[in-house]
């Protein structure tokens, strides 16, 4: 007689044959519900850094245009010399039109002050992504009032 077969273990039997890579469905399955996650932050991090840069951007023209009303403000017998046809004459002008090309983008201004020392500032700037934006004040600047 012939001895029996011994039997073999990678034959799936009934209980365990419908087993057979189902840890390696959830491995990829994490790996791409990660990924997924992954991808996510990493848009929400480019959002967050666009929003940053713009809320710079806006920060930076409103500090600038600030910064010359209170120039113009200590300098208001000569008012009128601010404008943007003169600015680059003008030497207070010309450093504050220096510091805003170098802080903005494409940066461009109109400067507009009347004889009633009404004075309209107004900025724009272009970041390549995003297109153009502008900031634009209005104050007024009496020069019988310095002393």
């Amino acid at each position: 007689m012939k001895p029996a077969p011994a039997p073999q273990r990678n034959r799936c039997n009934r209980i365990n044959c419908g087993h057979r890579g189902f840890a390696m469905i959830e491995a990829l399955i994490a790996l791409l519900i990660f990924t997924l996650a992954t991808l996510g932050l990493v848009g929400l991090q480019a959002s967050m850094m666009r929003a940053n840069t713009g809320a710079k951007f806006r920060a930076d023209a409103a500090y600038l245009a600030s910064d010359l009303v209170g120039t113009m403000w200590a300098d208001s017998p000569n008012l009128q010399s601010y404008t943007t046809a003169n600015c680059a004459s003008h030497a207070n002008c010309q450093a504050w039109a220096s510091r805003l090309a170098a802080r903005l983008p494409g940066a461009s201004y109109t400067i507009a002050p009347q004889a009633s020392g009404r004075v309209e500032i107004s900025i724009s700037w272009s970041v390549p992504s995003e297109g153009s934006h502008a900031f634009s004040t209005v104050t007024s600047i009496n020069a019988n009032s310095i002393s």
